[in-house]
């Protein structure tokens, strides 16, 4: 048996001790919610006596349903801010944050678009409205159509952060409430432009290759390629919890740090806590 598979095997048979487990709650971040159902659902399977909800809305809304209590763990796709922080521990609650995965953020246009790959100064250009035609960056002659995550998502400002330089995006952008919403628009608009998580791609849009050197080498977004640290736009993803409810999330995030929860996270398309990739 080889030596990945064994430590496979020993992850399984780990989770699969008997306990009693109350029903959790989780909710949060669009990017990392495909991750948590599926490693959720595999953890049901092998305890049948736990009850784990699952849903999304943004990595602001999961933050602040964990301040307000009516999540056990809130997830993430930026950090928590000084400002929610402070206010947990005004209420006397401590955050715990934990690393799940990591994500390699993807670039999209329609299928038909003819343009392959943008520069970071190009791609800001476009989100901040100063690029508005994509004949402009080599493509038709067609007015760019942009798409982002609204304000609460933590996609909208590691990209604001990330890929606009801290600079505004622009105020004509349209703003999304969830990836999948802007796949189906990217999908539908031949003009379109839009960012989601690496683990959202799909045969119906089309992700560019980017460049962070100012053209002199352009990066397909993969994850073999954040692996390697060649594609530059990658961020952690988080849970965040409160300490006082450690016991009864700890066996969950156990479970996600495990052999069997790391290999089902790079089959998921997201690159695993193992295979570090933080710059």
């Amino acid at each position: 048996m080889k030596k990945k598979d064994f430590r496979f095997l020993i992850s399984l048979l780990l989770f699969c001790t008997p306990a009693i487990l109350s029903a959790q709650r989780i909710k949060g971040s669009d990017t990392v919610l495909p991750l948590t159902q599926e490693l959720a659902e595999m953890y049901m399977k092998l305890n049948p006596q736990a009850t784990i909800t699952v849903t999304g809305g943004g990595s602001g809304v999961g933050i602040s349903a964990l301040m307000d209590g009516t999540t056990d763990l809130a997830m993430a796709s930026r950090r928590i801010k000084f400002s929610e922080k402070l206010k947990m521990k005004q209420s006397h609650h401590e955050p715990c944050e934990v690393i799940v995965a990591y994500d390699a953020l993807a670039i999209i246009v329609h299928p038909d678009n003819p343009v392959k790959q943008l520069t970071r100064e190009q791609l800001e250009a476009i989100f901040r409205g100063k690029i508005t035609n994509w004949k402009e960056v080599g493509g038709s002659d067609a007015k760019i159509v942009v798409y982002s995550r609204e304000t609460s998502s933590g996609t909208y400002e590691f990209f604001k952060e990330s890929v606009l330089g801290n600079k505004n995006y622009m105020s004509s952008i349209l703003s999304m409430p969830a990836t999948g919403a802007i796949i189906q628009s990217v999908r539908q608009t031949k003009g379109a432009i839009g960012y989601v998580g690496l683990a959202y791609l799909n045969p119906y849009v089309k992700a560019l290759a980017v460049s962070y050197d100012q053209g002199r080498t352009y990066v397909y977004p993969s994850v073999e390629n954040a692996v390697r640290k060649t594609y530059p736009v990658v961020r952690p993803l988080y849970y965040y919890y409160d300490k006082a409810n450690e016991a009864r999330v700890r066996p969950f995030i156990d479970f996600i740090q495990s052999a069997a929860g790391q290999d089902k996270t790079l089959n998921i398309g997201f690159i695993p806590i193992t295979n570090s990739v933080q710059q």
